[in-house]
């Protein structure tokens, strides 16, 4: 029987250059959708997920991070000597037990396949789950959920995936299945951001995994790759050649907030979908349209 998957390991090292100037002085994970962090939803996703054990791996000055899942008394007992209960619930509410969460520095910019490398000593011999927390999915089941849903199922590692827009495959990572039956298959490959008429499918990676502990070893080892960094997915596809990879097609909607529209996006589309907030938002996106 499967282990089951606690741990999850989020890289926040990003310097987040395509949202600059915004993520100067704030990480780009710490960047708000409607009222709060990009990195608090992720986490809700997570523990939806059944998620126990968070891994962020931070670069210098991302303390903020840290801080932002912290209590802060001074905040908390203010609201509720005014009796502003309701806003002290959503302060709390991404508060999770001590020893929740651990915090490695990554030392180094080298790569995605680094980052998670860094998480090893924490992880162990489990398997695991990586979520990039850039990439915020909305889905009535949590993304995650449905990861973790599909590796019960079939073991081995789980890639989620999602289309590509339309003649837009050569600027993702496209999977290659083993035949398309359903949303749950068997890979065969990965290609980073193949040339347009090459692509094996129309699916890309979307910022979940879920990954057995052998990824470690291979990343230990392993040349740096494009962009002169450690790419998880060349470790990815080494890993392949000795255990089962499926791709999972995830019924959902990504936004890539590391990208300003994708950001501009995700307020829209997650405003929308507050009920408190719904007829408001659309009637102001309305009045500006």
């Amino acid at each position: 029987m499967s282990k089951r998957v606690r741990k999850a390991v989020l890289p926040v090292a990003g310097m987040g250059t395509r949202v600059l100037p915004g993520a100067k002085t704030t990480p780009k994970n710490l960047l708000n959708v409607v009222d709060r962090p990009i990195l608090s939803y992720v986490v809700e996703e997570a523990r939806a997920a059944g998620i126990e054990h968070f891994v962020f791996i931070v670069g210098r000055g991302q303390g903020a991070i840290e801080d932002y899942f912290d209590a802060m008394p001074e905040v908390e007992n203010a609201l509720e000597a005014k009796g502003k209960l309701e806003i002290l619930a959503d302060v709390r509410r991404d508060l999770g037990p001590p020893g929740e969460m651990s915090f490695i520095r990554q030392m180094a910019p080298l790569g995605l396949g680094h980052a998670v490398w860094c998480a090893r000593e924490v992880i162990g011999d489990e398997p695991f789950a990586v979520m990039l927390p850039d990439m915020l999915m909305a889905a009535d089941r949590a993304a995650l959920a449905q990861a973790v849903d599909a590796y019960d199922k079939v073991g081995g590692n789980i890639v989620v995936v999602e289309p590509a827009p339309e003649g837009e495959t050569h600027k993702y990572g496209i999977v290659a299945l083993d035949g398309q039956d359903g949303r749950l298959n068997r890979m065969t490959g990965m290609v980073e951001k193949p040339p347009l008429g090459t692509e094996p499918s129309n699916l890309f990676i979307s910022g979940r995994y879920i990954l057995q502990p052998e990824i470690f070893n291979i990343l230990e080892t392993q040349p740096r790759g494009a962009g002169g960094e450690i790419q998880l997915t060349d470790g990815m596809f080494n890993l392949m050649k000795t255990q089962d990879f499926h791709a999972l097609e995830y019924e959902g909607t990504t936004y890539d907030c590391g990208d300003k529209i994708g950001l501009l996006r995700a307020n829209v589309a997650f405003a929308l979908r507050r009920p408190d907030l719904a007829a408001e938002a659309r009637a102001a996106i309305k009045a500006l349209l």
